[in-house]
């Protein structure tokens, strides 16, 4: 039996930036360590708008930022000194910890031709002794991250581990995520290591027990669970999950298990203590108006 499907929601980043939000979810607020999941795209913007999509410098604490692109690209700063141009296919894995600041532009107006640019984002919140840690980016490219394929089953294992598959990404807790491309009448299963699993259909669409699920849900299933997914048309999904890490508190960019954390955060930011990326410091988010929304719900901004 699934334990939930979640409908994702629209929300506006942007002028010609709408995305679907899956996580965090009022009935289901994480999977595993996975507590954020926007899918924006496929994108077309004409060339005059494409500067208004861009996602200024904000700050994050307590999480990693997971970016992955199907197409476009996207230009990525942080307060590091990280100069990152991600591109389809590669894992860009940006631990917060104790605080950092990034953007996301679109400098490449080709980028976004034809409805090409399309992407997910999560944001995975680190295990209590590492939510202090110290910021870091890493960028792997698809040549360091495996690849699984069978009689209509593509998978590339973007981090963690799924089907005996492995890689070097940097995890902080135990977890799977998984891109999987199925053609028509395809079958598999899912991953039996895990606690809590998740499935988002991207593209297409699947049965599972005889019902069908298309583009926007994600179908969230516990361990000891093992149904037959079936493709019911060329079909693109995102497998997610891993152990629960426990209680976790969101607002706005930032995750803790701690309220107090979260507050001192909230100060750092408005009072300049967490750093711009050096080479994108002339403007930034500033610190969305608190008007009494608790520490335990999710703001209704950022990609990233």
């Amino acid at each position: 039996m699934l334990d939930i499907v979640i409908e994702a929601r629209k929300a506006s980043l942007a002028p010609g930036m709408d995305v679907r939000r899956i996580l965090p979810f009022r009935q289901r607020r994480m999977v595993g360590p996975f507590i954020f999941m926007d899918h924006a795209g496929p994108v077309d913007v004409q060339p005059p708008l494409v500067t208004n999509m861009d996602v200024l410098p904000h700050p994050h604490i307590g999480l990693s930022t997971v970016s992955y692109l199907f197409g476009g690209q996207v230009m990525h700063r942080d307060s590091l000194g990280v100069e990152q141009i991600i591109r389809p296919g590669e894992v860009n894995w940006m631990t917060a910890g104790s605080g950092i600041a990034h953007s996301e532009r679109f400098e490449d107006p080709a980028a976004l031709a034809g409805g090409n640019l399309e992407m997910i984002q999560t944001w995975v919140a680190l295990p209590e002794k590492d939510e202090e840690a110290a910021p870091a980016f890493d960028n792997y490219k698809p040549e360091q991250l495996p690849i699984f394929t069978e009689a209509g089953v593509w998978m590339r294992l973007i981090a963690g581990d799924a089907y005996g598959l492995r890689n070097g990404v940097k995890t902080h807790s135990p977890l799977f995520y998984l891109h999987v491309v199925l053609e028509q009448g395809a079958r598999f299963g899912l991953p039996k290591e895990h606690s809590e699993r998740g499935i988002y259909v991207v593209k297409g669409s699947v049965e599972v027990s005889g019902r069908t699920y298309t583009i926007g849900q994600m179908l969230v299933f516990s361990k000891g669970v093992d149904p037959i997914i079936l493709a019911k048309e060329p079909s693109t999904l995102m497998m997610l999950g891993g152990e629960p890490l426990g209680e976790r508190f969101i607002w706005w960019n930032f995750v803790s298990s701690r309220k107090e954390r979260i507050e001192q955060a909230k100060a750092d930011w408005k009072e300049g203590r967490i750093l711009l990326p050096p080479t994108d410091n002339h403007e930034f988010v500033p610190l969305p108006e608190d008007k009494s929304r608790p520490a335990g719900s999710p703001s209704p901004q950022a990609l990233s």
